[in-house]
């Protein structure tokens, strides 16, 4: 497992893990649904929803299987996929200069992506600070539909 600490910046509520050389692109795919599930998906993008406007701490693991799902440790846990066709994957948030953003060696090919977030009730009433944290986790699966284990009212 390679596992990578990030602080995205997360404009709009959300940031994106992309396929460096995908034009997919998210405006149709944040709907109510993916809004409310915090998970967007489209052609070689996945969009990943926040509860803050700002800089929001992030865990990258990438992964050899499937992890063990446990979403009693967590607020929310939701599941989609990733497909590559080139690679690299390519971390932003949707207002980052795209060829600055952190760049991390994945091979083209069909992948589960699950976002798993902590710390929600740490939010101040004004949303600008808490100890919310985002784990996001990759491993080669076949394709699925976005799926919630557990979820949040944010």
């Amino acid at each position: 497992m390679k596992a990578h600490r990030l602080e995205v910046f997360a404009d709009y509520f959300q940031f994106y893990l992309q396929d460096e050389a995908s034009e997919g692109s998210l405006s149709n795919a944040w709907d109510e649904v993916a809004t409310h599930r915090m998970l967007a998906v489209s052609a070689g993008v996945v969009g990943i929803g926040t509860a803050r406007n700002m800089n929001v701490p992030v865990t990258l693991e990438m992964l050899d299987s499937e992890p063990l799902c446990d979403p009693s440790s967590f607020d929310h846990v939701v599941e989609g996929s990733l497909v590559m066709k080139t690679g690299p994957l390519v971390v932003a948030g949707c207002t980052d200069y795209f060829p600055d953003a952190p760049r991390f060696d994945l091979r083209p090919g069909t992948f589960r992506v699950r976002l798993s977030v902590s710390g929600l009730g740490s939010l101040s009433p004004d949303g600008l600070e808490g100890e919310d944290h985002y784990l996001v986790q990759i491993w080669p699966g076949s394709p699925i539909e976005p799926v919630v284990f557990k979820q949040c009212e944010i």
